[in-house]
């Protein structure tokens, strides 16, 4: 079964809208892992306009699935990650002042760079996985990095199902087999929602963990979140 993690930016942005503690972000990470979540996200950036770097370390005493912090290595990220030391890093590539993810590595062009962010994650017993879109040459040299896994940015899965598009998934098949042939674990997230995971996982081989985030809780306010997560839980079967 793929494993499901569930990103908590959304239940900090809330809070932060109003301060103070409402929703309380550790007794929502607690609850997901109780309805069946089987890991924490979170993507902390240098703004802290949803999570604040504190969060990462209060997270710590609560996350006993598996904790999985995303965001750019930068130094500030670095430490924090060395600090807390969850069970999986994601590098992602994003710029100071990106609304959301928008793009993988360009794991060609920063090779030497990733590989020296990877080694030091890895000293620390620190799984890594490799923010990356669907190419053929970019797993490939991912690979080189010494990464454990890498991470496929799916948002163009997404738009092309959401327009009826079922080919869109192709390219993200065509990487998770390059991949599967190199050892790399398989990790996807972004965009991915009620509507396409189960499609999405039924055509991945080795697909072991989504991130999903924005979708998930968006659709806990309809449905609540309990069942939401278990819905989702169906679907990765």
């Amino acid at each position: 079964m793929t494993k499901l993690s569930v990103n908590i930016n959304k239940i900090a942005t809330l809070r932060n809208a109003r301060g103070g503690n409402v929703p309380d972000l550790l007794k929502v990470a607690k609850d997901i892992q109780q309805f069946g979540g089987q890991g924490i996200t979170i993507h902390p950036r240098p703004d802290e306009r949803h999570i604040r770097y504190q969060d990462a370390r209060d997270l710590k005493a609560v996350v006993y699935t598996e904790y999985n912090i995303e965001g750019n290595p930068e130094k500030g990220f670095i430490d924090l990650v060395l600090e807390v030391k969850p069970e999986q890093v994601t590098l992602v590539p994003d710029a100071v002042d990106a609304i959301t993810s928008n793009a993988g590595w360009d794991t060609v062009k920063h090779l030497q760079y990733l590989k020296e962010m990877v080694q030091e994650f890895q000293r620390n017993n620190i799984r890594v996985s490799i923010f990356v879109d669907p190419v053929s040459k970019i797993i490939e040299a991912a690979k080189e990095t010494g990464t454990d896994r890498i991470e496929l940015y799916t948002e163009a899965f997404a738009h092309q199902y959401s327009l009826g598009n079922k080919k869109g998934i192709d390219p993200y098949v065509e990487a998770a087999i390059i991949a599967n042939k190199l050892e790399l674990g398989i990790n996807a997230g972004h965009d991915l929602s009620l509507d396409n995971i189960q499609f999405f996982n039924q055509n991945i081989p080795g697909l072991l963990e989504v991130s999903i985030g924005h979708a998930l809780i968006s659709e806990a306010i309809y449905l609540g979140l309990d069942n939401v997560v278990n819905m989702y839980l169906n679907k990765l079967k």
